[in-house]
């Protein structure tokens, strides 16, 4: 599969990043050009992720890491999150039973729409009763949606 990194140039137009993304481009372009009525052509493109959003992402779940009394380690909050917002593939376990497996998150494997997605999944999730009866046992349910909302509102404006 062919990959092209674009960038706008100085006129304000689509072109390659480098040479060889040029060079990639112009074979794409000229493809194009040259489809006839009925043939096709599928490409994919991705969205570079943001830095500062993915920082956001994580500094959020930093914040409910501080605050929750359930996990003793970020990453395991982290996936047990991830799956909880439906971000995971079920594979059969060792007894047969489905089990859980969250998706990787990294920059390689989701582009910013994407990840976008997740986060939004993530916190529609912690405002599930589910989520905050676990991350807060002590708390009743009334309690645990305001820390819920506390925290997501530092996220939300």
């Amino acid at each position: 599969m062919s990959k092209v990194i674009l960038r706008i140039d100085e006129r304000g137009k689509l072109a390659g990043l480098d040479e060889k993304n040029e060079r990639a481009y112009a074979r794409f372009r000229n493809k194009l050009a040259g489809l006839q009525p009925g043939q096709t052509l599928a490409f994919e493109f991705k969205i570079p992720r943001s830095p500062r959003f993915h920082k956001l992402h994580f500094v959020m779940l930093a914040a409910f890491f501080k605050c929750q009394e359930v996990f003793n380690d970020t990453e395991r909050m982290r996936k047990w999150l991830e799956v909880g917002a439906g971000h995971c593939d079920f594979v059969p376990g060792p007894g047969g039973d489905l089990i859980a497996l969250p998706r990787s998150i990294s920059y390689e494997a989701l582009d910013d729409a994407e990840f976008h997605e997740v986060h939004e999944s993530v916190k529609a999730f912690l405002r599930t009763p589910h989520a905050y009866r676990f991350l807060w046992p002590h708390l009743d349910e009334a309690r645990g949606e305001e820390m819920v909302e506390a925290i997501l509102n530092e996220f939300e404006q």
